[in-house]
């Protein structure tokens, strides 16, 4: 079997150039490179410390450094071994220079500064974990978003991703025969969106749950395909009674989820400004 090296290169954590990398990767069948992840590459002497392990294993590099000494020495270096090197800030960051007609600033980490927006993160984060599966709901008002659905409709991964994003999300279970909060109800400023899911990967799902737990799955309600499809249908005539939106995470990741719930929000934050 060929083993195939790739090579990715920041001056930060990291986080871009491995997202942008496993985006491209997945277009490829079969391929699954050796990732050799280099982090925090902040002076030159790193750099040739970098190339030297390039050319043990040589592979396509990857990399998001802004500092134009560190990048020229990291070009030359891959250059010399004859191994492709590829910018993948360059573009995005030439054409907004262009546009603005603005100098790049050329410092390495900004995006990562402890800023306002990293406060808000910090905060948002919290908030979702102090508000997780309808916990303290005395303060659901001051959520952005406020998720509702049955069990393992992939509610507290998204609103931890969504905190992640700077939004503050709550969520709350919905459970045939138990009462929502009454806050729930009330809330007038946060987007409430309800999640549903085909009842038969519903069904899997909790299955697996149940198993990974080691608990009888033969036993409850919780995995009863009947009882599943009356969850689904209590919860779908809630959504429909409060005119909340509903999104569907059958076969949607945890950003897919995200990215709807966004979209959404803008869309309500842009009717409330008008």
């Amino acid at each position: 079997m060929t083993v195939y090296h790739m090579h990715l290169v920041s001056d930060a954590t990291g986080e871009t150039v491995n997202s942008v990398a496993r985006a491209c990767l997945v277009q490829f069948k079969d391929i699954d490179p050796v990732e050799h992840n280099w982090t925090l590459i902040r002076t030159k002497g790193q750099v040739e410390k970098v190339v030297r392990a390039i050319a043990d294993n040589p592979g396509p590099v990857l990399f998001t450094m802004v500092n134009n000494e560190l990048r020229v020495a990291l070009l030359d270096g891959c250059r010399a071994i004859g191994v492709p090197c590829i910018s993948l800030l360059d573009p995005v960051i030439h054409t907004l220079a262009g546009h603005f007609n603005v100098e790049v600033r050329g410092q390495p980490g900004l995006q990562h500064e402890l800023d306002a927006e990293y406060f808000e993160r910090i905060e948002a984060m919290n908030y979702a974990m102090l508000h997780d599966d309808g916990q303290h709901t005395q303060d659901l008002n001051e959520a952005d978003v406020i998720l509702c659905g049955v069990s393992r409709t992939s509610k507290t991964p998204t609103c931890i991703y969504l905190a992640n994003r700077g939004i503050k999300a709550a969520n709350v279970p919905v459970v045939p025969g138990c009462p929502l909060p009454n806050e729930l109800f009330t809330a007038n400023a946060p987007l409430i969106v309800g999640l549903t899911k085909d009842p038969q990967r519903l069904l899997q799902v909790r299955r697996n749950r149940l198993r990974i737990l080691g608990q009888d799955d033969d036993a409850t309600d919780y995995v009863d395909p009947d009882a599943i499809r009356e969850e689904l249908t209590f919860a779908r005539r809630l959504y429909t009674s409060n005119d909340w939106p509903v999104i569907d995470v059958t076969r949607r990741s945890i950003e897919e989820i995200a990215a709807a719930i966004m979209n959404l929000y803008a869309a309500e934050r842009g009717r409330a400004a008008e």
